[in-house]
């Protein structure tokens, strides 16, 4: 019953998180923040209802290979979250510090600037204040806005809180059947973005939901305020997508003899997903994001390389060759020529961009160690801006630099070792597996999905969008326990369903 209503929940949120607007609003984040917390809770009920079985032996009765297996399977066990969660705590204490009040003194040695800032900046109604008593007797924290820092420390917990919950949980061992149903979903929000987008887009409707968006809406952006949010989150679909169809293709062992006699093999499902990735390519494409474009084909390029059949002697994956080809076709048909033109700006945007990233890189070079708090750029940055702005800038064009703004070398420290140590996990697990195993090409697909993202953030915001940070993670879980899983790597809850002599799990 708790495994049922916490998938329910998970799939909810799968569902919600991009439809409501990308969940960049305050109540669809707060909703958000609120499905995971309650997911947490009932995971916690259900370890503490249901009892652990203490560590085991060896059956005698098993072969010497199962044994070193189960005695391999819990010395990583103990090491298998141990870092990760390490490197979140050390992070999320460093959050806590910069809204603990401090001392002036102490503040003045951490953070110069941040002195300097509160003893001439006035923002009563968060605890900042610029009074005329000694300095060693005021005490105020590192963050410069810790209001902001507090909205964002919560965000990081829950998404830190569902990653752990997907690693550490029994929901995703039952033979990877929650895990396809988390990926169909996924990839029929995708779908079901590009076609409404595409639809309001060249109905000439115009409208994100309920709201007349006629005059901000110059492109394909589905339920999303921003075409680089939604191209962000297409790009964690569409690789995963491909992955789950070349899973489905590799559980199909009878080989061919020619083409013709392939295509006429291809089931009703298999052509409806291919379908659909077909739909969301095109999606991405007349969103008109340059850089989203970008990070699709070079995505796509690496697809090609490494859903390549050594077994078949081929040099690139034709399959993903042709999606993308189909895909091309389809865009080029409908015409392409307002996404060329973006293209043709590039220079001028970039010049835009440039001077973002100078003004937030004094903000870094004068908060060096511990940042200016983490959410406070947008009120850090007008401080430091050269040049004239209508509006408020929000956010940097770069995720990296943004955070390293705000949460100083200390922060972007923890968080990189932390993606060195995934990657390694994530790639060296996928290696392990064969080109036969369906868990390859998800495990595949859902790491050039980040990847896509995170090569997409380097002038863009986008792990900042709850929505895109939220499938950010689950894509993390997903690809790490089928790299842990398949090295051998399972939890100690999962030892009471051993009783045979060990295979792949």
């Amino acid at each position: 019953m708790f495994n049922l209503i916490i998938k329910s929940i998970l799939m909810l949120l799968i569902i919600l998180t991009p439809v409501a607007l990308g969940s960049i609003e305050f109540w669809a984040f707060s909703a958000m923040e609120l499905g995971i917390l309650l997911i947490i809770i009932l995971w916690s009920i259900q370890s503490l209802l249901t009892p652990t079985p203490e560590r085991a032996e060896c059956p005698t009765s098993q072969s010497g290979k199962s044994r070193h297996f189960l005695s391999r399977q819990f010395e990583i066990c103990n090491l298998k979250f141990e870092m990760p969660l390490v490197f979140l705590s050390l992070f999320l204490l460093l959050i806590l510090f910069q809204l603990l009040p401090l001392s002036s003194g102490l503040v003045k040695i951490l953070s110069p600037r941040s002195y300097a800032l509160h003893q001439t900046l006035s923002i009563s109604n968060f605890g900042l204040s610029a009074l005329s008593f000694e300095p060693s007797a005021l005490r105020f924290p590192i963050s410069l806005f810790p209001f902001a820092t507090q909205v964002e420390f919560f965000k990081w917990l829950t998404l830190f809180g569902l990653f752990l919950f997907l690693l550490r949980s029994k929901l995703l061992d039952d033979n990877y059947r929650i895990t396809h149903q988390l990926v169909i979903i996924i990839i029929l929000i995708g779908v079901a973005e590009s076609l409404y987008g595409m639809f309001e887009f060249f109905s000439g409707h115009k409208y994100i939901l309920h709201l007349n968006m006629e005059a901000e809406v110059s492109s394909v952006t589905g339920t999303f305020f921003n075409r680089n949010y939604f191209a962000g989150y297409l790009l964690m679909v569409i690789p995963l997508s491909v992955g789950y169809l070349f899973s489905r293709e590799s559980l199909q062992r009878v080989g061919y003899p020619g083409w013709r006699h392939r295509l006429s093999s291809i089931d009703g499902k298999t052509l409806f997903l291919g379908f659909c990735i077909i739909v969301m390519i095109v999606g991405l494409l007349f969103s008109a994001s340059r850089m989203g474009i970008s990070s699709l084909l070079l995505s796509f390029t690496l697809l090609i390389l490494l859903f390549r059949s050594p077994s078949k002697g081929e040099r690139f994956s034709r399959t993903s060759i042709l999606i993308l080809g189909l895909a091309l076709i389809w865009a080029a048909w409908i015409g392409l020529d307002a996404v060329i033109s973006r293209f043709l700006t590039s220079s001028e945007d970039f010049q835009g961009r440039w001077v973002f990233w100078l003004n937030t890189f004094q903000i870094f070079r004068d908060f060096p160690i511990f940042g200016s708090g983490l959410g406070t750029f947008a009120w850090v940055f007008p401080m430091y801006r050269s040049f004239h702005l209508i509006g408020t800038a929000t956010h940097a064009e770069n995720d990296y630099l943004q955070l390293a703004s705000e949460v100083g070398l200390i922060g972007v420290g923890l968080l990189l070792i932390l993606l060195v140590f995934f990657f390694y996990k994530a790639v060296s697990g996928i290696r392990l597996l064969s080109h036969r195993e369906p868990e390859r090409y998800i495990g595949i697909g859902g790491l050039m999905g980040i990847l896509a993202l995170m090569f997409h953030s380097i002038v863009e915001r986008n792990i900042q969008v709850p929505s895109n940070a939220f499938l950010y993670t689950i894509l993390w879980a997903i690809v790490l326990r089928i790299s842990l899983t398949e090295r051998g790597v399972i939890s100690t809850s999962a030892y009471q369903n051993i009783s045979a002599p060990v295979g792949r799990i």
